[in-house]
């Protein structure tokens, strides 16, 4: 139906009408926080399974 670039156009329009310019900083910032902290804790999370020693339980 639509192309990609408009259906961005069309989310941006939308968004911009429910929210209205002056929020439009403050939710973009949000947003960007955010998605910094969850790639935040992904990296944290990757180097705590790296530096934990493997350990295998053997029952005899």
């Amino acid at each position: 139906m639509f192309g990609k670039v408009e259906e961005l156009v069309v989310v941006l329009i939308i968004v911009l009408v429910l929210f209205g310019a002056k929020k439009l900083p403050e939710l973009s910032k949000g947003i960007a926080d955010s998605v910094r902290e969850v790639r935040k804790g992904f990296r944290d999370d990757t180097t705590v399974k790296k530096s934990e020693p493997a350990t295998q339980d053997k029952a005899a």
